[in-house]
């Protein structure tokens, strides 16, 4: 009783907030991105103020692994919240998303108006050649792009094929990955209404250097992420 009442306030306080936020920088579509991206940090920073509710704490290891210079950060992905923890952790990232989601009022608009690389899953070829424009333009802009490879949320100490989509990345703009492993989904499952107590971990892996071939690149970049993610949960 105690999980599902801390789990109810949790909710009910993350949903007034992100509507609130929401409807509020409505305005910023009008202006510089900067002041939606800012306004992004707040939302994201009152959310892990809230945590304390269900109980969950949060932390960041191995932030100096982060270079300086735009690089292609690969993480896994076990809930919603992996999406929110990286526009706080990194500066001004650029998603690699669904282009669905810019179908959603409001909230479309404004994934939209901080111009991330969408993708339409089912578009092929074509697809891939925009995303790989995108993201070019992302790193001339001095961005970090970030993207989820296995391209959905699994349960903690699962994991699926990995999208063609990183390995693309990887070869096309001849730039570092930073591995990321985390265990989100132990506190934050990816469906359900529940939010458990616990530690929620993301934590930067060293870099993977450019130009390794494919099969050995996939393969570094699968072993720093689900082996340490495994380790966490």
């Amino acid at each position: 009783m105690k999980l599902f009442v801390r789990s109810f306030l949790f909710n009910v306080a993350f949903f007034g907030w992100t509507s609130c936020l929401a409807i509020l920088v409505l305005p910023s579509l009008m202006m510089s991105r900067t002041v939606l991206l800012r306004a992004v940090k707040v939302w994201v920073r009152g959310v892990l103020l809230l945590q304390w509710l269900p109980g969950q704490r949060v932390q960041l290891r191995g932030q100096d692994k982060i270079p300086p210079w735009p690089v292609l950060v690969a993480s896994k992905h076990q809930s919603a919240w992996d999406t929110l923890i990286f526009n706080i952790a990194l500066d001004d990232p650029c998603f690699v998303l669904k282009k669905e989601l810019y179908r959603i009022p409001i909230f479309g608009w404004e994934l939209r108006h901080a111009s991330m690389i969408a993708i339409d899953r089912r578009g092929g070829a074509a697809a891939l050649k925009g995303m790989l424009r995108d993201a070019k333009q992302a790193i001339s802009a001095g961005r970090p792009i970030l993207i989820f490879p296995e391209g959905t949320r699994t349960r903690p100490g699962t994991c699926v094929p990995y999208q063609p989509g990183i390995t693309a990345l990887y070869q096309a703009l001849d730039i570092p990955v930073l591995p990321v492993a985390l265990n989100s989904g132990k506190c934050w499952p990816r469906r359900g209404f529940l939010r458990y107590p616990g530690t929620m971990v993301v934590e930067f892996q060293s870099l993977i250097p450019p130009g390794l071939g494919r099969a050995e690149f996939e393969a570094s970049l699968r072993n720093a992420i689900e082996q340490s993610s495994v380790s966490l949960s």
